[in-house]
């Protein structure tokens, strides 16, 4: 796949979470699947992580939430986007997110969320079908 028509993505882990396994585990299956990836790294706010996506001309943001704070973090950085007239890049995410929040997530305008379990695999051929390539 030639790099001008590779899906970029960056991923990122907003707040003070700081177990950072999983997102890394994730960020390189994408990579190995031929995506360009951007991992920013620990504990990032939503306004980092907007203005990254913008600068690196992402086509998503997939974000790994594990403490709590899922709701407020990811409607901020849907926010921010919008303000940004950036609502193109598609937001995905991870972590731990009980299911009676998904509805609410989905409502935002969180494209799809991935919780323990999830295979490499199934984020990477959903991330392939859900995220356009940018030329």
């Amino acid at each position: 796949m030639e790099a001008e028509s590779r899906i970029r993505v960056v991923i990122a882990k907003p707040g003070l979470d700081g177990h950072d396994r999983g997102v890394k585990i994730v960020a390189r299956a994408l990579r190995d699947a031929g995506m360009e990836v951007v991992y920013t790294g620990l504990h990032q706010t939503p306004e980092q992580i907007v203005r990254t996506a913008i600068q690196e001309d992402a086509a998503a943001v997939g974000l790994s939430v594990l403490s709590g704070a899922h709701m407020t973090l990811f409607a901020k950085v849907i926010e921010l986007l919008a303000e940004n007239d950036a609502s193109d890049i598609v937001v995905f995410g991870g972590g731990i997110i009980p299911e009676e929040d998904m509805p609410e997530l989905e409502r935002m305008g969180v494209a799809r969320v991935f919780t323990p379990g999830a295979t490499t695999q199934e984020i990477v051929d959903w991330v392939r079908s859900a995220i356009p390539s940018r030329v």
